[in-house]
């Protein structure tokens, strides 16, 4: 039974995991190529970078959501239905962008010194982000696109994609940051128009798969309101869920960029050091989210099919991989933890503080393995209420330490790693030993307990 249960996640996770490390290796690749223009523009990408993770990962239910929703149409025999719902998604993808990127241009300079960017820090931040925000409507509709074809239980086509798009990425960044020939560049804002660019085609390619699938199982093309005001108010609690979590990420900003009070480039050190670590734990996370992305297409497919046994039997297996592939991780960012530096930024003040930032990731890699494995069973079972409030208590539990004891960065990292994931862990568990999620049918209807 484990070896049929496998064969399933795998067909699923092997692609899906494929897809997720393609997606930071636009963040790696940033990173890696603005950290030798100098450590301020790093730490600028970094301030930046967590503005536009906040606004598209608020927008994240586009892709779980829709995942959800369209394998428990699949499920319980209604391809038509679950190609509309889809269809719906993509709508809601563009009128949300459409409504995020003028405000986001013009405010990028408050935004970046909200998320905690000093004087020496704020210019580069605020450069990249004017430019970056032009790619908020093309990487949600890549969310939503994403989504309705992992419904479909289809994870092959997103790592195309996402392969193709971090090819072009890398292509462009070099060419419009360093520029060509006599021509020196644009610097960090060069590295902005490089991923808006390879995003806008990344989105076009996977809109076209979506119609054409559509269109396939006789689904209308054409906006519906209705459709597209319940789509955005079945993401209502997940988007809380995410916000939650987005919050959490926000305050650990805040915390690191409030250490170092002695000085602006003591603050550019601690932050250009955060932003290389968590963008290594955002890799990580999507390495380990791979077996998430499967739990939600498969659970949400065999609870539309009525099939409970399978739906816990699935579970199982899937906690267990998670914890495996979570023990791997820790083992081997801890191992290169001397060396990733190097990789990202020739400044020896961030080499030596990111080391041991990084064994503190390390040892959090087995509780995360399982918290996103449960986060994406709850998901595919359309639990939003439930994961919302969850988000809701850990958010409570973390802040208040992560704002008033931070003496250094590696105590801020172990508060993360501990307290935060921790919380996530038992609220998750809780949940999933119990019987309330088990909904069936084709829609996840009035939650039970």
């Amino acid at each position: 039974m484990d070896r049929r249960h496998d064969r399933e996640i795998w067909r699923l996770a092997i692609p899906a995991f494929l897809a997720l490390v393609a997606e930071p290796m636009f963040l790696l690749a940033d990173a890696a190529i603005v950290g030798h223009l100098g450590t301020r523009e790093l730490a600028g990408l970094g301030v930046a970078g967590i503005v536009l993770q906040t606004v598209v990962g608020l927008c994240v239910f586009l892709a779980y959501g829709t995942t959800a929703s369209v394998a428990r149409r699949l499920g319980a025999g209604e391809p038509r239905a679950a190609l509309a719902q889809g269809v719906d998604g993509l709508w809601l993808a563009v009128l949300i962008g459409v409504l995020v990127t003028v405000p986001g241009a013009l405010l990028a300079d408050p935004l970046v010194r909200l998320a905690g960017a000093g004087d020496a820090v704020a210019e580069p931040a605020a450069a990249y982000l004017r430019v970056a925000v032009l790619g908020i409507t093309p990487l949600l509709l890549m969310l939503a696109a994403t989504g309705v074809l992992r419904g479909l239980q289809d994870t092959r086509t997103p790592l195309v994609v996402a392969v193709a798009a971090n090819g072009l990425n890398i292509v462009l960044n070099l060419l419009l940051v360093f520029g060509v020939g006599g021509w020196d560049g644009w610097g960090i804002t060069g590295s902005a128009a490089g991923s808006v660019l390879a995003q806008a085609a990344a989105a076009t390619a996977l809109v076209v798969v979506v119609a054409r699938a559509a269109r396939r199982a006789g689904a209308d093309l054409r906006p519906h309101p209705a459709g597209i005001r319940q789509a955005a108010r079945a993401g209502v609690a997940l988007v809380i869920r995410t916000l939650t979590l987005r919050a959490a990420l926000l305050v650990t900003t805040y915390a690191v960029a409030h250490i170092a009070r002695e000085g602006s480039d003591a603050q550019a050190v601690d932050l250009a050091t955060h932003q290389l670590a968590m963008t290594i734990w955002t890799f990580l996370a999507f390495v380990l989210d791979a077996i998430a992305i499967a739990a939600q297409a498969i659970t949400g497919r065999t609870l539309g099919a009525g099939d409970v046994a399978t739906t816990r039997a699935v579970t199982a297996r899937m906690v267990w991989w998670g914890a495996v592939i979570g023990v791997a991780t820790g083992v081997l960012l801890a191992a290169a933890s001397p060396v990733l530096g190097r990789l990202f930024t020739d400044d020896p003040a961030v080499h030596e503080a990111l080391a041991p930032v990084l064994l503190v990731a390390a040892l959090a890699q087995p509780i995360a393995g399982v918290v996103f494995v449960l986060d994406g069973v709850l998901i595919g079972a359309g639990d939003g209420s439930y994961l919302a409030w969850g988000g809701l208590i850990t958010l409570v539990a973390y802040a208040p330490l992560a704002l008033l004891v931070h003496p250094d960065l590696v105590v801020v990292w172990v508060l993360f790693g501990g307290v935060f994931m921790g919380a996530r862990l038992v609220v998750l568990v809780h949940r999933a030993r119990s019987d309330a999620w088990l909904v069936t049918g084709a829609t996840a209807g009035t939650r039970r307990g």
